[in-house]
Order: structure tokens, then sequence, then C-alpha cells
């Protein structure tokens, strides 16, 4: 299998045709080899446009919609970044690639404890992976210069925004099945956020994500 190939058809075939065009954001995707964060029994499936499970409940995102969100993102030097959702660890590799420090947080200790083994096995420096609950946000560290949401959530919590520093962006997918909503917070100033809708998609939920209010008759 020649895996360069396969990974410049995947840039070229799926992420580029999803307008993904920066240039930082397709240099990491070239240095951060995806294989190596997919489960052993598809990794022949790493670059293919799928979600890929890795136990319970979770996915790796597709790569075009991986590449999408580190592109929103637009991640600098001296940020630091909050990751709701450790899952494999490849995103988690991806956020560091650009940023100063990643701060990822995973419900479930064996993914963690997978991830965090894949990480150190390549080189990934500059993160702190912990497990814990964070669909409502994760104090420990705050505020935070980017926070991203590996799962969906029906509504977002506000105590999200309020760990983003001025400046700070946060990129979350909002709804429910069949449609959502990925949208970029980006904080203006304390205490105030401007939110901007920026493509539909669906992925699997977060854990523990607030829910709505329903009537019930």
């Amino acid at each position: 299998m020649d895996v360069e190939r396969l990974r410049y058809n995947m840039v070229e075939s799926q992420i580029r045709t999803w307008e993904v065009l920066d240039q930082a954001v397709l240099d990491t995707l070239f240095a951060v080899k995806r294989e190596e964060y997919v489960p052993a029994a598809y990794r022949p499936l790493a670059f293919v446009d799928m979600e890929i499970p890795l136990g319970h409940g979770e996915v790796m995102l597709a790569p075009k919609l991986e590449a999408r969100m580190l592109q929103e993102l637009t991640l600098k030097p001296g940020d630091r970044v909050l990751e709701v959702g450790t899952g494999s660890g490849y995103m988690t590799a991806l956020l560091a690639h650009g940023a100063a420090h990643v701060y990822s947080v995973e419900l479930h200790s064996d993914l963690s404890a997978a991830a965090s083994a894949k990480l150190a096995a390549h080189g990934v420096r500059d993160v702190t992976l912990e497990v814990g609950d964070a669909a409502t946000g994760w104090s420990r560290h705050a505020p935070y210069d980017a926070i991203v949401l590996t799962g969906s959530v029906p509504i977002l919590a506000s105590q999200l925004k309020h760990q983003l520093r001025p400046g700070g962006r946060l990129l979350a997918v909002v709804g429910e099945p069949p449609v959502m909503t990925t949208i970029l917070v980006t904080c203006v100033t304390e205490g105030a956020w401007n939110e901007t809708g920026l493509f539909e998609t669906c992925i699997a939920p977060l854990h523990n994500a607030p829910q709505p209010e329903r009537f019930v008759f």
C-alpha cells in the first residue's frame, strides 16, 4: 500500500474540494500521519471519506471535516486550545501542530490512554490529556484561545463561551439529526460574542451534552 499516495489523494480529492485551501492546514495534514491514529482493524480505511468507530459510540470524524474544522479555528503559534473529546488523538495532534498547548478532555479513560500512547510515540508534545466530562466546559485551564467540540450538541453550553479569552474562537456542531450546523463563536470582548453559521453537517453526539427543554403533553 502506497500510503503517501493515498494521503495525497485524500487531500486532493476530499479536502481541497471541501474548501480547505489554507496551505498551513494542508501541510499539517501531510505532517501528521492519520493512519497511525486509526484503530488497527480500520487502518486500510484511514484515508476514506468516512467516520471510523473508536468504541463507546465515538468515532474519528471524516478527514474533510477534521481539516475544515482545523482551518476555521485559524490557530496561531501562541494559542492555548481546549479539545472536548480526545477520541483517537488524531485531532489533538493536528491542533498541537499549530498551537502552543492543547488541553484535551476525554470521557472514557481507555480512549484517553490509547491516545496518550500514540501521541507520545509520535513525539507530539505540548499536550495535556485529562479524563473527565467537558461537555459544559473545562475551567481548569481557562481561558482558552480556541475551543473545539469533536461531537455534536443539540444546544451549546453557555459555560464554554465564558471560557474563551477576548479574541478566542469556539467551533461546535450544533443541532439534531438530520441537519446540524457548524458554528464559530468569537469572543469580541469579555461577555460579548459573535456567532457565525459556517456549513451544515451531521456527526455523532457528544456524551452528556446539555439538552434543550422539551414540551411534554
